[in-house]
């Protein structure tokens, strides 16, 4: 019989020991969120007797995680949105074009990948409460705090280094004779890009939403910085934080635990679906000159 040599052994038992760490405890999770409240106090490893699904009833109504669900596809879709408007065009020109403020452009972005989100959110706060206050001056309802399409503007606007990066990376992989035969057929910048290259980068795309998507949705420190109003919008991450104080002050640990299902099912759904897609786009392409 062949044997696997000890390397390829050690690397599958690290490779099994890292999935069990985290399949374990996301099927605990799972297992917890139909747990009737009484069943918490036993052995944690002890299967439900039934599967209660009221907790998820009551973590979607109750404690409101169906308002912040929809808040959060919101804020995720217009912020991907707004996103891949202003980095493909932007990438696509930073990768094929050569014009005079091209290597400055280049640079600056290169330096945003070194900027910490959390560390600029104080100052974006500050910013927000002094527009409001000029809003209030002249007479109009406040805009910037309180409110998911701006949220949704700021991550947009924190994510564009990254993904600037990593597209025009791929970008540059393209070979530029497909763009010569489109324009020999006639065809503009724009309807090139739109019709020869951004098809072509699909992978590239794929993982880029990927990506993103992850972090708008998981994010917690700019959405409860910016959303300030108890009573107001919330997010799901933060909307989660709030029903796990509230949960655990009324010890509803079922309640508790549906809302992380909640938080978790959606990002597990999206990343089975294009797990392909993700190592194909982060394999091919890199930034090149």
């Amino acid at each position: 019989m062949h044997k696997l040599p000890l390397k390829k052994i050690l690397i599958y038992l690290v490779l099994g020991l890292l999935a069990i760490s985290i399949i374990i405890p996301v099927g605990w999770v799972f297992i917890a969120s139909v747990k009737q409240n009484n069943e918490f106090y036993g052995s944690p490893w002890k299967l439900p007797e039934s599967f209660y699904l009221q907790n998820f009833a009551d973590a979607w109504g109750s404690a409101r995680m169906g308002e912040y669900m929809l808040n959060s596809i919101i804020v995720t879709a217009v912020a991907l949105a707004i996103l891949l408007v202003v980095a493909l065009p932007a990438a696509y020109c930073l990768s094929r074009f050569k014009f005079r403020l091209r290597k400055i452009l280049k640079v600056l972005f290169m330096a945003g990948l070194f900027i910490n989100v959390n560390y600029i959110v104080v100052p974006i706060f500050l910013m927000f409460i002094d527009g409001d206050k000029a809003l209030k001056s002249i007479g109009l309802s406040p805009l910037f705090l309180n409110n998911i399409y701006v949220l949704a503007l700021v991550y947009a606007a924190t994510a564009l280094p990254f993904t600037i990066y990593l597209l025009s990376g791929y970008f540059v992989t393209i070979p530029r004779t497909y763009e010569e035969a489109a324009y020999i057929d006639g065809s503009g910048y724009l309807k090139t890009m739109v019709k020869v290259i951004l098809p072509m980068a699909r992978p590239s795309i794929i993982t880029v939403i990927l990506f993103n998507f992850l972090s708008f949705w998981n994010e917690y420190i700019i959405a409860i910085t910016l959303l300030t109003d108890p009573k107001g919008a919330k997010t799901l991450p933060v909307g989660l934080m709030n029903l796990m104080k509230a949960q655990n002050a009324a010890a509803q640990y079922g309640r508790m635990y549906a809302g992380l299902v909640l938080v978790m099912l959606p990002t597990l759904i999206l990343y089975i679906i294009v797990q392909k897609k993700l190592t194909q786009g982060m394999t091919l392409g890199g930034l090149k000159e």
